[in-house]
């Protein structure tokens, strides 16, 4: 396939550069970017062909994937309409819905809508794809195929469940960052140093990520195991427990979820 990136963001280089790792050609890969300095540096990091120009950019490519900021979308989009022909688009623009950007190119049935996240910057990113009715199957495995590039990919039947995606995954790092900041903050507070501090929270969340990623047991079951009767975890768990954490970080979740519905609703009337 030849892949045409409208937007030249940190996003799209993960993708670009995703691509590349997987066996791509710079030759199969075009960026289109108005910016002249991303531009500069989009050709120096990746040797592929970058430009201004969007009917110049999609001339010999078969899929367009859109990387530009929600609030640019509805002009790219209507820019786009009269050159798509037949070619597949694919959307990581967050928050815009695949039927609204259809509507804005005339139409366009093959649109793929994707909700990336930002550990796709160092390819273990995790992707929520949904497609409209009319793409086709193999349509579909080449949107995967490229979104595979930054981590996983899970589709999605209907186009709502992607703000949930948005609101566990999209979202999802600055949850664990906040985690992060809390649990570096209070061994400071107990004696450690920051660089110690730091070590030990990270080390902790790889370890503890990549042992329920190859556990057949559920996470509750393999807490309730480090959880020994009377002991300084049964403690910590339990203050959790008193202030709410569990609960707070649950409706966090819903209140992320509403606002990508929000969020929606919102530009589906531009």
């Amino acid at each position: 396939m030849n892949i045409t990136f409208i937007g030249g963001g940190n996003m799209a280089s993960a993708l670009i550069g995703g691509l590349l790792q997987q066996g791509y050609s710079p030759k199969q890969i075009a960026v289109v970017e108005v910016n002249a300095e991303r531009r500069e540096k989009i050709k120096h990091e990746f040797n592929v062909e970058v430009m201004a120009d969007p009917a110049h950019g999609i001339a010999d490519s078969d899929v367009i994937l859109l990387a530009v900021k929600p609030q640019q979308l509805p002009v790219v989009s209507q820019e786009l309409a009269r050159l798509l022909g037949n070619r597949l688009v694919i959307s990581i623009a967050a928050g815009i819905r695949a039927k609204d950007i259809s509507r804005w190119m005339g139409g366009h049935e093959r649109v793929v809508r994707a909700m990336p996240n930002t550990p796709a910057l160092i390819r273990a990113g995790i992707t929520g794809l949904y497609a409209l009715a009319g793409v086709s199957a193999e349509e579909k495995h080449n949107a995967e195929s490229i979104l595979a590039a930054v981590g996983s990919v899970l589709w999605c039947d209907r186009e709502e469940l992607l703000d949930a995606v948005t609101a566990l995954s999209g979202s999802g790092p600055a949850y664990v960052f906040y985690f992060i900041e809390a649990m570096q903050r209070a061994g400071q507070e107990l004696g450690l140093d920051a660089i110690q501090a730091r070590q030990l929270t990270l080390e902790t969340f790889l370890g503890s990520a990549r042992l329920a990623s190859q556990s057949n047991e559920n996470v509750a079951a393999l807490r309730a195991r480090v959880t020994s009767r009377g002991g300084t975890t049964e403690r910590a768990i339990q203050a959790l427990e008193n202030t709410g954490v569990k609960k707070g970080i649950i409706s966090a979740i819903h209140a992320a979820n509403q606002r990508a519905r929000e969020l929606g609703d919102e530009f589906g009337t531009t």
